[in-house]
């Protein structure tokens, strides 16, 4: 196993010095090589300790100081490290295609190796140097990667100014809350601070849960920390943008999962109610968003933060019925958030690099400037219809089948009678429902008005389809939402081994018989794969019977109505603005949309009227309430902090003393 962890570490290392010094024509294929190299070596090492459910394990203490590097990989870190390594291999695939437009930078090209290799690392970091180390080599090469097209505008600027701060302050809570539990643990090995866990204080534990499930939460992009999530994904180039949505802030939960269950023991009702209730809010709050956007990567972003409440909700449903003794449906409800994250890494990887293919071959993101692709790019229109079915929890995909099970562990959790989960349990039924109605309008309006239709600009009538690679990267993905869909079986024993490391040895409440999902302690079965072979023999029937009925008819062409104009144009159909004005309204006080209407009138009279323009844009509620105030807090103090800097070499000499002075009192 040594041998596999070196080969991670050299293929994403070496990847990076090379690909910074090879030509630009040859960057990105070097860069997507090493990447595709290390996580083979990740998803073979990680499919191993999911087979055989034993961890492996490293250490050495001349790699780095303070501790050195401790790896460690159990079942629930191979589950991530297998989710991430493929879509880190299908967003390799792409980005060979992508880059013929998308020129990687040397700086770009080296750092793509080195943040898909540190997120395969970050399971099984086991101390907290380890940790420490690997979490913020994927942070700044994820930032480095952000600002890629840094030269593209002052949004893209912006876009990496909110994620640096956001998750350098993260990291910083995760240091600190990491050292109290060293600290009083005598050590920072994550074995030695499980075992003492139970000497700290209760008040001490409950601090250090909150500042690591928020400093956690943060990088997973939930509610309220999730503000840089929608600037910073839709601004970074498309192959980064689905590195970052579907493997990256799956670390997020894994943090949560590790620290809350693993480090911390377990905690009490109040810790998972926390947990439910920014998953629920998350949930909400993301899916709203995604309904009324017109950008199709911040669409996107926004259902991240969606998907990522659910799976939250999940997880504190999960610690809430451990909690009171019922571990069975604990199981089932950790089951389903982790089946999730993994439909949820796979689809929106899908859609991303799908959204990355329309933005390649349209050159816009704008869904009001797109329209009739998909008899334009089948393939790839086919890919992203693929991703939005499973993103709608629509059978026969897999997100049908991890939102149903989510469902069922709510359900079941009601038979724990407590009063918490009487009042949470059909609270987040009914965020569950409304996320799901919301998401599915999200997409009908992404890929009705984006993909069907007329086209309505210049570069959505001259599509075609986009490099082959592209298609293979995106579609490869495609294929396995399909497959965890129609066959979810093939990952029940991955996840049961997950759940039972996160729950220390806790059967896990689903289990397979034969091609049918059976919930432990519940009477049926759920059968997917006849759900999807039925779907698919009822729509074969369905096209033979039109083909038997049409096909000695000759269709009959005729002009259509169009409502008094002499010209059938695009500007007759429906935009993505029109489609969410409704929802717009209804949630007025949540997306805040600021709307402007310039009319212009003809020279000839003020009566005769040229042209209408109605433009819309959403608001982040959380980013206007809670950090626009302390953005202006921060300029304001530094506006007057200025007085320190006054040019005199006596004064910085006597604040480097006093400083001096300070750090000896404080060390001794």
């Amino acid at each position: 196993m040594t041998i596999v962890f070196a080969a991670m570490a050299i293929s994403g290392t070496l990847g990076a010095f090379v690909a910074s010094a090879s030509t630009a024509r040859h960057r990105a294929l070097v860069s997507a090589f090493s990447s595709a190299a290390a996580s083979g070596a990740a998803l073979v090492l990680a499919l191993y300790v999911i087979r055989t459910r034993h961890a492996v394990h490293l250490a050495t203490t001349s790699v780095l100081p303070l501790g050195g590097v401790d790896l460690h990989l159990d079942p629930l870190g191979a589950l991530f490290v297998a989710v991430t390594a493929v879509v880190a291999i299908g967003v390799a695939i792409f980005s060979i295609g992508y880059a013929r437009q998308h020129e990687l930078t040397r700086t770009a090209a080296a750092a793509f190796p080195i943040f898909v290799t540190s997120m395969l690392f970050v399971p099984s970091a086991w101390n907290v140097t380890t940790f420490v180390f690997v979490w913020e080599m994927m942070a700044l090469s994820s930032l480095v990667l952000v600002l890629g097209e840094y030269r593209r505008g002052s949004s893209v600027r912006s876009a990496g100014l909110w994620y640096a701060v956001l998750t350098q302050g993260g990291a910083v809570v995760i240091v600190l809350g990491l050292a109290v539990l060293a600290q009083h643990s005598s050590g920072q090995d994550f074995t030695q601070i499980a075992q003492h866990t139970g000497l700290i204080a209760p008040w001490i534990r409950g601090v250090v849960f909150v500042l690591l499930f928020f400093a956690f939460a943060s990088k997973a992009g939930a509610v309220p920390l999730h503000v840089w999530l929608p600037k910073a994904h839709a601004e970074a180039p498309s192959s980064v943008s689905a590195l970052m949505s579907a493997a990256m802030v799956n670390l997020g939960i894994y943090g949560i999962l590790r620290s809350a269950n693993t480090l911390l023991g377990g905690g009490p009702t109040w810790w998972w109610t926390v947990v439910i209730v920014t998953g629920a809010v998350s949930a909400i709050y993301g899916s709203i968003h995604a309904a009324t956007s017109t950008d199709l990567k911040r669409l996107l972003a926004y259902s991240t933060t969606d998907n990522i409440g659910l799976i939250l909700i999940a997880v504190g449903t999960s610690g809430l019925l451990a909690s009171s003794g019922h571990r069975t449906f604990a199981a089932l409800a950790l089951f389903a958030g982790l089946f999730h994250l993994v439909n949820h890494s796979i689809f929106k990887g899908t859609l991303f690099l799908s959204a990355g293919s329309i933005q390649y071959t349209t050159g816009t993101r704008n869904l009001d400037q797109l329209g009739g692709l998909f008899s334009r790019m089948p393939i790839a229109s086919t890919i992203f219809a693929i991703g939005a079915v499973a993103i709608s929890a629509l059978p026969p995909l897999g997100g049908f089948v991890s939102e149903w099970l989510l469902l069922q562990s709510l359900l079941h959790g009601l038979s724990s009678s407590t009063t918490v989960s009487v009042i949470l349990m059909p609270l987040s039924v009914a965020a569950l429902a409304l996320t799901g109605g919301l998401t599915a309008a999200a997409f009908v309006k992404a890929f009705g008005v984006g993909f069907l239709g007329l086209p309505r600009s210049s570069g959505a009538a001259a599509v075609k389809e986009p490099p082959r690679m592209m298609n293979i990267g995106a579609g490869a993905l495609g294929v396995v939402c399909v497959v965890l869909g129609a066959a979810p079986m093939v990952v029940i024993g991955s996840l049961n081994g997950a759940v039972q490391a996160a729950q220390s040895g806790q059967l896990s409440g689903v289990t397979s018989r034969g091609v049918a999902l059976a919930i432990r302690g519940a009477h049926g079965a759920f059968e997917p794969t006849f759900i999807a072979l039925a779907l698919v023999a009822a729509l074969s029937m369905v096209g033979a019977l039109r083909w038997a009925l049409t096909r000695r008819v000759t269709p009959r062409r005729s002009p259509a109505w169009m409502c008094g104009r002499e010209v059938q144009n695009s500007r007759m159909t429906y935009t993505a603005t029109s489609f969410a004005e409704p929802l717009q309204r209804v949630f007025d006080d949540v997306v805040q949309p600021s709307r402007d209407i310039d009319v212009s009138h003809r020279s000839e009279s003020r009566y005769f009227v040229d042209s209408v323009v109605f433009g819309s844009q959403d608001k982040d509620v959380f980013e206007g309430l809670a950090f626009r105030p302390l953005i202006r807090l921060v300029r304001e103090t530094a506006r007057r902090s200025r007085v320190i800097q006054n040019g005199s070499i006596h004064r910085y000499l006597s604040y480097g003393l006093v400083a001096l002075v300070v750090i000896l009192l404080v060390a001794r």
